[in-house]
């Protein structure tokens, strides 16, 4: 949109550089059989834009030039080019162009920021004068680039007019992320699924996670050489990703990266001991910030961006590590294949706050299973207290089988969740059986009886 009252002598021009794309060639093939025989094959044979080799496949050899302003997606480098040509016969003086993008209530200038004057110039007649503009999108939405151009008229005054281009940022990529705290450790296992929303293929370069300072981090998907004992830093023994060196992703696609962050010696993650004092000095509260996700991509063209998340905080109303303790409290040593066994599962609340819990029940391996409902919401446990539940169990082979794990929801925080697969061990022994008879022994001790009895009325 151009705000103008009045015909100026300078136009005003604005073109996106962005790289071309492919032009897909136009396969239209016959049998040779058919009425024009040869010809439309023939002419895929001398088209320039299709492939030698691969006239059928309608892949194309030609780029092709930008012919709209195409989609711009945040992390990418927005790149234009601001052209100012003379179209008068006189020479205008004083030519000064600015440039700002406004995003929402927020202005950001991208050209002419600097004094006015140390940037006119000149324009003589027929001539252009151009300036690039590049910009890293760091927000979603509506964005409005306005153009403005001032010039000294040949009666002495400064004339200016306005041109805005209004143009949408898309969100790239969509990413969910889950927190697993380790069972018997102070360790946190990061899950992040990174899918592709835009319309194209693009490659993943890099998908890191970039801890805070209170942690160490290990990208559980990557692919480690062994352990020769050697210290060498050659390519060969760096660690590489499990989707291979090129890491395309298709739209719609999604790739799953598993971290874990082991806390730094001297980082105190229970939220129990927050409070406690040592000596003079008291214990420093645990750290809520995990880190961010840092991935860069390319587009199927090669334009390249690059994606930071914010910092994945730790809520302080989640149950954090070491704030419950699960545990069996009584179970038979030896118990009977196929037949229910009560066990009585205790859930303790060690830390500063009642706590509610959605208690799922884990799969087992084959050897034991949970006789019960999936899932139960469990009633709300107060600050230093312990629920007994009254659970069965049945097992379903024989020998020494583990028992079956569960998992613990926060229903305040669903995200964080807590499994407990190591609650013991379990004696299955085969029931017992009445021993039958040995075979004809019953029709023996009749036999004997009847010959007594008959031995007995002989005498009499």
């Amino acid at each position: 949109m151009e705000t103008k009252d009045k015909e100026h002598p300078l136009t005003l021009k604005v073109m996106r550089l962005t790289r071309p794309s492919l032009f897909p060639g136009v396969s239209v093939s016959c049998d040779a059989r058919d009425l024009p025989a040869d010809l439309l094959n023939a002419d895929l044979r001398h088209d320039l834009a299709i492939p030698r080799g691969l006239p059928y496949t309608g892949i194309g050899q030609v780029l092709l030039l930008p012919q709209s302003f195409g989609n711009i997606y945040l992390g990418e480098t927005f790149s234009c080019c601001v052209c100012v040509h003379n179209n008068s016969a006189q020479t205008i003086e004083q030519v000064n162009i600015k440039a700002v993008l406004q995003i929402s209530s927020e202005r950001v200038g991208l050209l002419g920021a600097s004094d006015a004057a140390d940037e006119a110039l000149a324009l003589h007649p027929n001539t252009v004068t151009s300036a690039l503009i590049q910009h890293e999108v760091k927000d979603v939405g509506t964005h409005i680039l306005v153009c403005a151009v001032s010039y000294l008229s040949l009666g002495g005054e400064t004339q200016s007019f306005r041109k805005f281009y209004k143009f949408q940022v898309m969100k790239p990529i969509d990413i969910k992320t889950r927190f697993l705290n380790a069972e018997l450790s102070n360790e946190v296992l990061v899950e992040a699924g990174v899918e592709n929303i835009t319309s194209g293929p693009i490659c993943l370069e890099k998908v890191t996670l970039e801890p805070s300072p209170h942690y160490n981090v290990v990208a559980i998907d990557s692919l480690y050489p062994s352990l020769t004992g050697s210290t060498s830093s050659s390519p060969s023994s760096l660690p590489s990703s499990v989707f291979g060196n090129i890491n395309v992703l298709n739209p719609h696609d999604t790739r799953q990266y598993l971290y874990c962050l082991t806390p730094k010696p001297g980082t105190n993650i229970n939220r129990i001991n927050s409070n406690k004092e040592v000596g003079a000095a008291s214990v420093p509260p645990p750290p809520n910030t995990i880190g961010k996700l840092d991935i860069v991509w390319r587009s199927n063209m090669g334009d390249k961006g690059r994606l930071q998340t914010s910092q994945f905080v730790r809520s302080n109303t989640a149950v954090m590590l070491g704030d419950v303790a699960v545990r069996v409290v009584s179970i038979p040593a030896s118990v009977t294949l196929e037949e229910p066994v009560p066990l009585i599962l205790a859930i303790e609340n060690n830390s500063d706050r009642s706590v509610e819990f959605m208690l799922e029940f884990l799969a087992g391996t084959g050897g034991c299973e949970w006789h019960d409902v999936t899932s139960r919401a469990l009633p709300v446990i107060p600050v230093a207290a312990t629920q007994h539940l009254h659970l069965k169990l049945l097992p379903l082979a024989l020998g020494v089988q583990n028992i079956c794990g569960v998992r613990l929801r926060d229903l305040s925080n669903p995200s964080y969740i807590m499994d407990v697969s190591k609650l013991g061990q379990v004696c299955v022994t085969a029931p017992e059986r009445v021993a039958a008879p040995e075979h004809g022994s019953c029709d023996a001790v009749n036999a004997a009886a009847i010959i007594t009895s008959l031995a007995a009325l002989t005498v009499a």
